[in-house]
């Protein structure tokens, strides 16, 4: 048998079982695309890394990422859960304050701060962001994600966003708005299939004391009906509130973004967003658990 070595890592939080969880297998080189496909259905998180040698030289690792239905391009939490094992089981905080890893949308450097020889937090530097109009009915939209029209936030526009994946970005009124939303799964599903949506991101100013914004997540077309704390789609979110304007494009922001209470799976991401006269830079950043260590058993 071969045994290759597994971990389930919880993203995003101190805690084990809140946050995100992710699979990571740190060494992935012997597994073909379909064995990687098998293992992250097998292991039924919301995605896995796999991490393999790079092709690109300013690379440490190369990954990919899997959820239980398919492969997709970037994932925030799976990323951060990869830096955060690999700093504090592997060694790599000893030689480095960050590593890179080569990615199907570019290099994501992830950095890590370290408190008394301990990692504090991980913060991952995402690709530059993108916003673009949606031609899509704000009743239909509300109908999709399960409120009610009225609770739609007409203060700020429904559009697709950008650091890696097509995130459909919705504001909403309020927390309870939010939490009480009963999205149709299946025909949200079709719909996000049809426009290439990675997931339907759900967002409010209405946060609870000491976070800035809340946030939910619907993925349904990817194989993950609600991913409880997502790196990828907060950065997104980011992205879209400075290039509409909704925050200056003229100072940094430190923004506190809570997720995954509805679901039991509190998280808390750490959101930085740098304006440049060429560009704008959005860092993610948190902590993370490492819950489960295993290995995994193939036949030769």
């Amino acid at each position: 048998m071969k045994q290759i070595r597994i971990y389930h890592i919880d993203s995003f939080t101190q805690n084990p079982f809140e946050g995100n969880p992710a699979g990571v297998i740190p060494e992935a080189s012997g597994l073909t695309v379909t064995q990687m496909q098998k293992i992250a259905n097998e292991l039924n998180l919301p995605e896995s890394a796999f991490l393999l040698p790079p092709t690109d030289p300013k690379a440490d690792f190369r990954v990919r990422y899997f959820t239980p239905l398919e492969e997709i391009n970037f994932c925030g939490h799976a990323t951060v859960g990869s830096a955060w094992l690999l700093a504090n089981e592997y060694g790599w905080a000893e030689k480095a304050d960050q590593i890179v890893f080569e990615t199907k949308v570019g290099l994501i450097p992830v950095h890590w701060d370290k408190n008394e020889n301990k990692i504090s937090k991980v913060t991952m530097t995402q690709v530059s962001p993108k916003v673009k109009q949606v031609p899509f009915d704000k009743s239909e939209i509300a109908r999709l994600v399960g409120i009610v029209p009225d609770q739609l936030d007409d203060r700020y526009p429904i559009k697709l966003a950008y650091t890696g994946n097509w995130h459909l970005v919705v504001p909403v009124k309020t927390h309870q708005a939010i939490d009480t939303a009963i999205p149709k799964l299946d025909q949200l599903s079709l719909f996000n299939k049809k426009y290439n949506i990675s997931t339907t991101h759900l967002f409010t100013f209405d946060a609870k004391p000491g976070f800035n914004l809340y946030t939910r997540d619907f993925a349904p077309a990817i194989g993950i009906p609600e991913d409880p704390v997502t790196g990828a789609a907060n950065g997104a979110l980011a992205g879209y509130l400075v290039l509409e304007g909704i925050v200056s494009n003229k100072e940094t922001h430190r923004l506190t973004i809570g997720q995954g209470d509805a679901v039991g799976r509190p998280g808390t991401l750490f959101v930085t967003i740098i304006p440049t006269e060429l560009d704008t830079i959005i860092k993610v950043g948190g902590f993370a658990h490492v819950t489960i260590e295993g290995m995994l058993r193939l036949p030769e």
